[in-house]
């Protein structure tokens, strides 16, 4: 009988430490969709030196000039991705008052409304998989699974954010974010 599906959106992944020496070693990527033709997620932990008003064309409003680029993943290094959240969004599409969304004229519209508990994350390319990829990755532990949430997505240190929730996780997760970078300096 063939393993049932199980959906990984709204999850965060993590390194388990077996992806070293990969664009997502020490990574934790939001799964923002995952369905059976394949997923779809941004890196969290991997901020770029440059701003908004340094990489996307037009006219922004001023509060979004300054906004950090995260790389996203290594898919589509030039696709723009962001993640928005607001005290109350009915229509959130990755978890609860989080939606994603792809369009410079939809982030100009957002960034230039009033609202003081709006958050806004800006990601240059993504993380993809195509079907049955991700599933396998699973089954061969390469990822660990940690529930997102908003604090988690846009009030965490990115270089920060992969040992702080290992440490959170205790036990030996604790002891995986203890480990050295280059295990030779071990």
């Amino acid at each position: 009988m063939p393993d049932e599906f199980r959906s990984l959106k709204g999850q965060l992944l993590l390194d388990s430490g077996q992806l070293r020496g990969s664009f997502f070693h020490r990574a934790v990527v939001l799964i923002c969709e995952h369905n059976a033709e394949g997923a779809f997620g941004l890196v969290l932990t991997q901020k770029t030196e440059n701003k908004a008003a340094d990489v996307l064309l037009g006219d922004l409003p001023d509060k979004l000039k300054e906004h950090p680029l995260f790389l996203g993943g290594p898919v589509q290094p030039s696709a723009l991705s962001y993640l928005h959240s607001d005290t109350f969004i009915p229509d959130a599409n990755v978890i609860s008052n989080v939606t994603l969304g792809h369009s410079l004229e939809g982030l100009v519209d957002i960034a230039s409304s009033f609202s003081t508990a709006q958050e806004i994350k800006l990601f240059a390319g993504y993380a993809g998989w195509s079907g049955g990829q991700l599933e396998g990755e699973m089954k061969r532990k390469a990822w660990l699974t940690h529930p997102a949430s908003i604090e988690l997505i846009y009030n965490s240190e990115p270089g920060e954010l992969w040992q702080s929730i290992l440490r959170e996780k205790g036990g030996t997760f604790r002891l995986l974010a203890e480990m050295p970078d280059d295990l030779s300096a071990n």
